[in-house]
């Protein structure tokens, strides 16, 4: 089991000072546009992830015209508790401290205490570049397999080396070839070992994503999911190979698993195209409960999830479902924000949740 208790933000965001406590599993947060609601949420997604779930720097983070923030939170994990502390101090050092222990490396962090996020703009997770989908699937991952990261982590390095390379090379029109060599074979081995990752975690994923969408949907609405990557057809050796020429014209890297989507269809046509609001909206939220899915598989216990602003531009019918999933069928902490306190209120009565509201 995994709950947080309490939680104390200092200098973040519009927050000077404030600190909120949460009694029950269901957790319900509302207020106008601009009073803290996803503000709040995040603060909760920073303790998970050590930064914002909307990639902004930490400066960013910090309350105008003061320096320097703090996060704390008190967490109940597996029957015991657990605080965890953030710092960003005045000179921008961030500080991570597990019970009282600071951690060397902050990715040492990541998946000890998991939790998924939806908020409006992930629909970019449909609508967007292939980057966003690779970054979910990085995400979900590097929580379940540290080692997942910590290769990731080596291949993006090796990426911007062999890159600059290139690049020099384009503009003095003089290669280290022997330095290129040995880049493209540490490379190739890292990225042929993250595909084979890739592709067996999401022969189970995807299956489950469609599943999950049939469910909030109401059906399937002929939805079609491929995971796409080049090394399908051959190893990334091979691709640095055929393309070295292409490489040194262009000055980077064209092949790889750093090209890897994941591609929605329907009715044999690209998915954006074709869907509605609608089906977009449960297309997203069919992504996230099986990230959460996934998560409580490998864990043995459900992750946090927070759902910012979710009302929108789903219809009833649909929000329903998505609210009897994780209310009613699950057992973790879940977070709803609303800017309609009697919304919130009338669809979590509806359902019989056991919930309690938090007025900003």
């Amino acid at each position: 089991m995994l709950q947080i208790n309490k939680i104390n933000l200092f200098q973040f965001r519009n927050y000077s000072n404030a600190s909120f406590a949460f009694e029950r599993r269901i957790v319900g947060i509302c207020g106008a546009n601009g009073s803290g609601k996803t503000n709040l949420l995040d603060a909760i997604y920073y303790l998970s992830f050590t930064k914002s779930y909307f990639s902004k720097p930490d400066s960013a983070n910090v309350q105008h015209g003061v320096k320097g923030m703090r996060l704390q939170g008190n967490y109940l994990l597996q029957n015991q508790p657990s605080n965890i502390t953030c710092i960003v101090r005045e000179n921008n050092k961030k500080e991570i401290a597990l019970n009282g222990d600071d951690y060397k490396k902050f990715s040492e962090h990541l998946g000890k205490l998991p939790c998924v996020m939806i908020a409006p703009d992930d629909v970019a997770l449909i609508t967007g570049t292939s980057e966003e989908r690779r970054k979910l699937l990085d995400t979900l991952l590097s929580q379940l397999n540290a080692s997942y990261l910590q290769q990731l982590i080596a291949y993006n390095k090796l990426l911007q080396q062999r890159n600059s390379l290139l690049k020099q090379a384009q503009e003095t029109g003089q290669l280290n070839e022997d330095l290129l060599s040995i880049y493209s074979e540490q490379l190739s081995a890292i990225g042929d070992w993250i595909y084979v990752e890739r592709k067996l975690f999401l022969e189970t994923f995807l299956p489950l994503v469609a599943e999950q969408y049939q469910y909030i949907a109401g059906g399937l609405d002929d939805l079609t999911i491929a995971y796409q990557s080049e090394l399908q057809e051959h190893s990334m050796n091979y691709w640095l190979d055929c393309n070295r020429k292409k490489d040194q014209l262009l000055g980077r890297t064209c092949s790889g698993i750093h090209r890897d989507d994941i591609v929605f269809g329907m009715h044999r046509h690209p998915f954006k195209s074709e869907a509605s609001q609608g089906q977009r909206k449960s297309l997203l939220f069919a992504i996230k409960l099986s990230e959460w899915q996934a998560l409580k598989q490998y864990k043995g216990f459900a992750p946090i999830l927070l759902l910012d602003d979710v009302f929108e531009k789903l219809d009833a019918n649909r929000m329903h479902n998505l609210l009897h999933k994780v209310v009613n069928e699950g057992d973790g902490q879940v977070f709803i924000s609303d800017t309609h306190k009697e919304r919130l209120q009338i669809h979590l009565t509806q359902i019989g949740a056991d919930f309690e509201l938090i007025e900003l």
